[in-house]
C-alpha cells in the first residue's frame, strides 16, 4: 500500500520539507529583493556647506569655561547632529583662538576657553571632533588666529604662553595683546604650530579669518605708525603675503589634500567695486591684500565675510560677492554669510529670508563649485528666525564639498560587492573599495526618476545598517567613493 500511495510517505515528511522550503523562500526573497544594477548613476551634487564654531569668549562652544569634559563633548555632539540633520557638510572649529590650543600640543598651553588657562580637559577636543565629524559626513576644518595672544590683556594664560616666554614678541592694540607679526620669530611660531596641526591630526582644512595687523582701535585715528612697529604698510602687507605663500606651500608640501582657505574681511578696500563704503581697510589697516592671495592661487577657496544685506548700495552683498568671484575663476569664493544677524540688535530687522536670497545669488555665480559659511553655528542652533526651515529647503540631500583637481589626482575605482540585506527594520549595505584611496562614501538612493544623495560616511567604513523608514520607497541604492580631493568614483547600484 505505500509503494502504491507514496504520496503517504511525503505528508509523513512534509513538516520538515515544509520547513526548509519556507527558509528557502525567505533566503530566495531576501536574495532577490536588491540585485546588481547597471543603471548610470549621476554624480553626487557638489557644494561646500560650512559653519564656523568660535571658542573664544564660548561663543558658540563651549557655552563657558570650566564644563566638565563629558559636558563639553555633549554640546559638541549636539551642534554636529543638528548641522548633520540640516545637511551642512563642514565645520570650521576655532582651536587656537589666542596662541593656546583646543588640542594635545607641546607648543602651546590649553586654552582658557575650555576648562581654565592651562587646565587639561581630560581629553582632546581636537581629536573627538575629527573622530565625530567624519562619522556624521561632515569635514573638520582646524581655525587658527595666527597672530592674538590675548583677546585682553587681562586674562590669565597657561605657564607656557608666548606672552610669557617671549614678551618681547607682544604688541598692544586697544585691549587686545599680539604676536607682533613684523617680527619673523612671531610668524615662525605660528607656522610651527599650524604645520603642527596638520600632522598629527587628521584633519580636512587650514582655515584662518580676518585678524593678521589689527583693526584700528575704537575711537582712535589710525596711522601707518599707530601699530608702532617702526614698519610702512607695504612692508607689513610683505610679510602676510610671505606668510600665507609659505603656509600653502607648507601644508600643501605635508598634506597635499588639506584644504587652506582664509575668511578676509569682505571689502578689500573702500571704493572697490565703484561704490563701496567701508569704515575699514583692510588692505592699509590690516596688511591683507586677500585679491592677490586669491589671485596668485595661494588658498583653495577664499571666503570674504560678506556680512551685509543684498541692498543698500554702499555694501552691497550681490555687488561684492560678484567683485571677489571675477578675481580668479580657477579658485572658488564661499561667502561669509551672517546668519548670526538674524533678528539681531545689530540688525533687528533681518529675516532669515536675506539668508537664502544670499545662497541663492552665490549658487548663480559659482562656476560649479558652490558654497556658503555662516556666521556662526549658535545662531543656527537656536534657529534664528526660522532660518533651519530656510535651510533645510535650500539643501533637500546631501552634497559633497566641491573638487580640488590643482591639488592632487586619484579617482576612487567602483566599490566591489555591493550588496544590501533586508533585516526586517533594517537595511545593511556593505561593499568593498577599488582601486585609489576613499577618503569618504556616497550612499545615493533613486526615487522615481530623481537620484538623491542620503549620506556621506568616512572611508574607512564599508558597511552601515540604515532604518528602513531613512531609504523610503527608494527604487534603487548606489554608494561611491570620493577622493581627499573631492574626485568622484564610479557607483556601484542595486535595485529592487
Amino acid at each position: 500500500m505505500d509503494a502504491q500511495h507514496p504520496r503517504h510517505q511525503i505528508m509523513t515528511l512534509s513538516p520538515l520539507f515544509h520547513g526548509l522550503a519556507c527558509s528557502l523562500l525567505a533566503l530566495t526573497a531576501q536574495a532577490l529583493a536588491w540585485q546588481p544594477s547597471g543603471e548610470t548613476v549621476p554624480p553626487a551634487p557638489q557644494e561646500f556647506r560650512a559653519a564656523w564654531i568660535s571658542t573664544v569668549h564660548n561663543i558658540d562652544w563651549p557655552s563657558r569655561s570650566g564644563l566638565s569634559g563629558a559636558a563639553q563633548r555633549s554640546e559638541l555632539l549636539n551642534i554636529l547632529n543638528t548641522c548633520a540633520q540640516l545637511k551642512l557638510n563642514a565645520m570650521f572649529l576655532q582651536v587656537r583662538p589666542n596662541a593656546d590650543a583646543l588640542y594635545r600640543s607641546s607648543l602651546e598651553p590649553w586654552s582658557q576657553w575650555l576648562s581654565g588657562p592651562g587646565v587639561n580637559p581630560g581629553y582632546d577636543p581636537l581629536a573627538f571632533a575629527i573622530q565625530e565629524a567624519h562619522r556624521r559626513g561632515i569635514e573638520l576644518h582646524a581655525w587658527f588666529n595666527p597672530f592674538r595672544a590675548k583677546a585682553n590683556v587681562n586674562h590669565a594664560v597657561g605657564r607656557n604662553h608666548i606672552s610669557l616666554t617671549r614678551p618681547d614678541l607682544m604688541k598692544r592694540s586697544g585691549s587686545v595683546l599680539l604676536m607682533n607679526p613684523s617680527a619673523s620669530a612671531s610668524r615662525d611660531h605660528a607656522m610651527k604650530v599650524i604645520l603642527d596641526v596638520v600632522r598629527r591630526y587628521d584633519i580636512d582644512g587650514v582655515h584662518l579669518d580676518d585678524y593678521f595687523y589689527p583693526y584700528p582701535a575704537p575711537g582712535r585715528s589710525w596711522t601707518p605708525g599707530s601699530f608702532g612697529d617702526g614698519k610702512s604698510p607695504s612692508q607689513r602687507r610683505a610679510y602676510i603675503d610671505d606668510f600665507v605663500h609659505d603656509m600653502y606651500k607648507s601644508v600643501k608640501s605635508s598634506k597635499p589634500w588639506v584644504r587652506v582657505g582664509i575668511s578676509p574681511f569682505g571689502i578689500w578696500r573702500p571704493g572697490v567695486p565703484a561704490g563701496i563704503e567701508a569704515g575699514v581697510d583692510a588692505y592699509e589697516h590690516l596688511a591683507c591684500d586677500a585679491r592677490k592671495w586669491l589671485s596668485k592661487g595661494w588658498v583653495d577657496y577664499l571666503a570674504p565675510q560678506l556680512y551685509w544685506r543684498c541692498s543698500p548700495a554702499k555694501q552691497s552683498f550681490p555687488a561684492l560677492m560678484q567683485w571677489w568671484a571675477a578675481q580668479n575663476t580657477g579658485r572658488p569664493v564661499w561667502p561669509g554669510i551672517a546668519t548670526a544677524r538674524i533678528m539681531s540688535s545689530e540688525d533687528p530687522g533681518r529675516p532669515a529670508s536675506e539668508i537664502a536670497a544670499q545662497v541663492n545669488y552665490s549658487r548663480s555665480l559659482a562656476r560649479n563649485a558652490p558654497g556658503q559659511c555662516f556666521w556662526s553655528v549658535k545662531s543656527i542652533m537656536r534657529n534664528a528666525g526660522g532660518i533651519q526651515r530656510y535651510l533645510n529647503k535650500l539643501y533637500p540631500s546631501m552634497a559633497v564639498p566641491p573638487a580640488m583637481p590643482w591639488c592632487g589626482a586619484g579617482t576612487p575605482g567602483q566599490p566591489q560587492n555591493f550588496t544590501v540585506a533586508d533585516n526586517g527594520s533594517t537595511v545593511t549595505l556593505s561593499w568593498q573599495p577599488s582601486g585609489n584611496p576613499v577618503r569618504k562614501w556616497a550612499v545615493q538612493a533613486r526615487y522615481g526618476s530623481q537620484w538623491a544623495t542620503r549620506i556621506l560616511l568616512p572611508g574607512g567604513q564599508t558597511r552601515v545598517t540604515l532604518p528602513k523608514s531613512f531609504l523610503g520607497d527608494a527604487g534603487s541604492i548606489a554608494v561611491r567613493g570620493v577622493s581627499a580631493y573631492g574626485a568622484q568614483g564610479p557607483a556601484a547600484a542595486v535595485r529592487r
